[in-house]
């Protein structure tokens, strides 16, 4: 599916999500959980914060728009994230019916939508997801590759105790 105007203008929506993450320590990724053309949810990354190895953005979103809606099925909505989901958030995003994936930057170390494995592919699964990557992925992995530099360069007083 060829990436529209909405598609852009939603991406444009996490980057902005993902410039606040850095402000209390957290990696800049950030999704945003779109229906009919209205945001219903979106967030940044809080695994530092939180100290929650499952709080990612995609994992956040996800529950935001699920109270939002009252309904744990995502049918028709749209996830914009920065970064190519990892496999716990598409499987997070598969367990929710969400019926499609707009993503940023390709993550070769963990990505589950075609960078390490392919989850929204595979047959067995009960629910497609139709999955576009690279939107916005200079801008997206920009602000990746600024957050690690000013952390190497970050006196060690000033480092979060995890990178990840």
């Amino acid at each position: 599916m060829p990436t529209d105007e909405q598609d852009l203008a939603f991406m444009r929506v996490a980057l902005e999500e993902a410039t606040r993450a850095p402000a209390i320590g957290e990696v800049p990724i950030a999704a945003v959980v779109v229906r009919g053309g209205e945001i219903l949810a979106q967030a940044h990354n809080y695994r530092e914060l939180w100290q929650d190895p499952t709080a990612h953005a995609e994992v956040i979103a996800i529950r935001a728009a699920a109270t939002t809606l009252g309904t744990w099925r995502l049918t028709e909505t749209t996830l914009y994230v920065t970064v190519e989901p990892c496999s716990m958030c598409i499987g997070a995003v598969i367990l929710a019916r969400v019926p499609r994936v707009v993503f940023g930057a390709w993550d070769r170390k963990a990505g589950a939508c075609g960078s390490v494995f392919d989850l929204p592919a595979e047959p067995r699964l009960n629910h497609r997801v139709l999955v576009t990557g690279g939107v916005l992925e200079q801008e997206s992995q920009a602000l990746i590759q600024k957050f690690f530099k000013e952390l190497r360069e970050a006196s060690p007083a000033e480092k979060p105790l995890s990178t990840q």
